[in-house]
């Protein structure tokens, strides 16, 4: 368990948008959403935050969870 929170925008359905997230105790402000795409049941974010790293988050439909990758910035 990572204890990832994540704070997102919902409109028309859970997880449009991620604002924010929460990991190892750190606060990420998202800046830029660089990429977004779908899988059956999985929605995907490459997101970038205010201090310029690079995340992937993946929101899990039916398991109502979120889970994340660091990618590293070349």
């Amino acid at each position: 368990m990572n204890n990832l929170k994540v704070n997102c925008y919902s409109g028309h359905t859970y997880a449009e948008r991620p604002k924010s997230f929460e990991w190892q105790g750190i606060v990420y402000e998202v800046e830029e959403i660089e990429r977004e795409w779908q899988e059956p049941g999985e929605r995907y974010f490459q997101v970038r935050t205010r201090d310029n790293k690079l995340f992937r988050l993946c929101y899990n439909e039916a398991e109502d969870q979120w889970s994340l990758i660091e990618l590293l910035t070349g």
